[in-house]
């Protein structure tokens, strides 16, 4: 018996430290640091093959004016950018002083009352698109999901809803991998005026409600709510030991946000990680739980780090690369603006589509945002030229899910090329300020909008998969047209080519390929009335 007493609580002890060892194990995973896991990363398939996504950044800012700077310009009696600059004298006029119906009191009125997210989601993916990012903060400080840190959130104030956790369960419902954007390290400066006053006018010297108290809401709607929560304190109160706290609020915010609605995606808007080691503990922490819930990390982080970061997908705000890229990016961009404004088209269905032909080119995703008005339902406006749009990407998947981008990304380059000119007009239009000489280099804002100068008829942009080389004629027209890279003394080398056929109708294409150039014959009958891809055998 005490042989049987000994040998028991030996495999007990055993099977204690067995466990002890396990759990250790998953200990040091969860503890890895963020340099550890950066060294193990690599790119997942599901974010490498979808080359197309579809972005809501929506919110109490989703007004008919002013767009996703209403709430700072609101405040802005003089002095708003040259786009912005009604923004005060509408808020007037519609809502009341900032005074006294401030941001606070937009966000309070705010119902969402007809967002469908199963309906939405359901639509997205019709239109081709492979995942989801939504809004999750602003430059506003308000989170929109239910945060247990944060009482300024969308459960708590507004919507009464968990507009993250309902996009989320329809994420999954439809197989979308789920990203969230935060933009919320820069609020401390986004809301300086609204501790300011009017200069001139009857409320002139009148505080801002930005200074307003917990104590001045006893009584009011928001009692109980401290305003210093959403707009920080004033500026003369913000101490270095105040701002470091701000800091670990975010941390704290956003290690809930990625593990409580198990994101696959994080995105930065600003540049490198906000908060410096605060943001890096939340991107490390996205990482080692996909790391302990898959054996590998499957998740993906995002942002402006312009290539600092070897693990970071590097992004592009309305506009796209130059040239090929060795690591996966992604261009952001939208129809008119990021929140809705009802602001006239800078996109239509065409050059949407020869963009994503070009970012697909040159190894890119493109994110598509779209605008929903205030009530959580899309512009009946917009829906014809997204409709063109995913009727265009699910003609033309095969060139462009798991497309890799071939030796060069295009032939006959340069047949409409925007000038270092017209890109800083383009920004100068948007006010962009410190992105000024960043778009005259073509980097962030180059994007051709519709009413750029056409493509030449014959200029084209390449992509691969397996040992196809697909053609996209951006601006095709019945014709014959010479690509001199697939001839057969072209410095690309390419093999002799044995077939050809347009994606859609998958008809045999006329083509002759001599040492000059390959002869592509487009038909007059094509399946779009845009860019068109042809699929080439034989060349590769």
């Amino acid at each position: 018996m005490v042989r049987k007493i000994l040998l028991v609580t030996l495999l007990f002890s055993a099977y204690s430290f067995a466990q002890q060892d396990a759990n250790s194990t998953v200990e040091q995973k969860q503890e890895l640091s963020w340099e550890q896991l950066r060294d193990q990363y690599e790119f997942p398939s599901w974010y490498t093959e979808a080359r197309f996504g579809i972005w809501s950044v929506w919110g109490p800012q989703s007004q008919e004016y002013g767009g996703g700077w209403y709430a700072r310009n609101m405040y802005k009696q003089h002095d708003a950018p040259k786009w912005a600059d009604k923004v005060y004298s509408h808020h007037l006029n519609n809502y009341g002083h900032p005074s006294e119906h401030g941001y606070k009191d937009l966000i309070h009125q705010w119902k969402a009352e007809n967002l469908d997210t199963n309906a939405l989601m359901k639509y997205f993916k019709s239109l081709g698109a492979r995942y989801f990012m939504v809004l999750a903060n602003h430059h506003e400080h308000y989170d929109l999901w239910n945060s247990s840190h944060h009482e300024w959130n969308s459960v708590n104030v507004g919507p009464k809803r968990d507009i993250v956790g309902e996009w989320k369960i329809a994420a999954d419902k439809y197989d979308m991998p789920f990203a969230v954007t935060v933009h919320d390290d820069r609020f401390l400066r986004w809301w300086k005026d609204a501790f300011g006053a009017d200069n001139t006018g009857p409320k002139k010297g009148v505080p801002y409600d930005g200074r307003l108290t917990k104590a001045d809401g006893k009584g009011k709607w928001w009692q109980g709510l401290d305003p210093a929560k959403l707009y920080g304190l004033p500026p003369e109160e913000r101490t270095p030991a105040y701002i470091e706290e701000v800091g670990k609020h975010f941390e704290q915010r956003h290690k809930e946000l990625v593990t409580k609605y198990d994101v696959d995606m994080l995105w930065y808007d600003g540049h490198g990680f906000p908060y410096g080691k605060y943001g890096k503990e939340v991107s490390r922490t996205l990482f080692a739980n996909s790391l302990k819930k898959h054996g590998k990390i499957q998740a993906v982080m995002a942002g402006k780090f312009y290539n600092q970061e070897s693990s970071i997908v590097e992004d592009i705000e309305r506009g796209g690369a130059n040239e090929i890229k060795l690591r996966p990016w992604q261009s952001i961009t939208n129809l008119s603006s990021w929140y809705y404004t009802g602001a006239p088209f800078g996109h239509n269905a065409r050059s949407m589509i020869e963009m994503m032909s070009d970012v697909f080119s040159k190894n890119g995703n493109l994110v598509l945002n779209v605008e929903l008005k205030l009530d959580g339902t899309i512009p009946a406006h917009h829906k014809p030229i997204l409709d063109e749009i995913g009727h265009w990407v699910n003609v033309n998947g095969k060139a462009i899910y798991a497309s890799n981008p071939w030796k060069i990304y295009g032939d006959n380059l340069g047949s409409s090329e925007l000038s270092a000119k017209e890109l800083l007009a383009q920004a100068e239009e948007a006010d962009l300020g410190h992105y000024r000489k960043l778009a005259a280099e073509k980097e962030q804002y180059n994007e051709r909008k519709k009413d750029a100068l056409p493509y030449g008829s014959n200029e084209v942009r390449f992509t691969t998969k397996g040992d196809k080389l697909y053609i996209f004629v951006l601006n095709p027209k019945a014709g014959t047209i010479e690509l001199p890279s697939l001839g057969n003394n072209s410095p690309q080398e390419p093999s002799q080519i044995k077939e050809i056929t347009m994606i859609g109708s998958e008809q045999p294409i006329e083509f002759r390929q001599n040492g000059d150039a390959l002869l592509l014959t487009v038909p007059t009958d094509r399946p779009t009335g845009y860019t068109t891809v042809f699929e080439v055998s034989g060349a590769l």
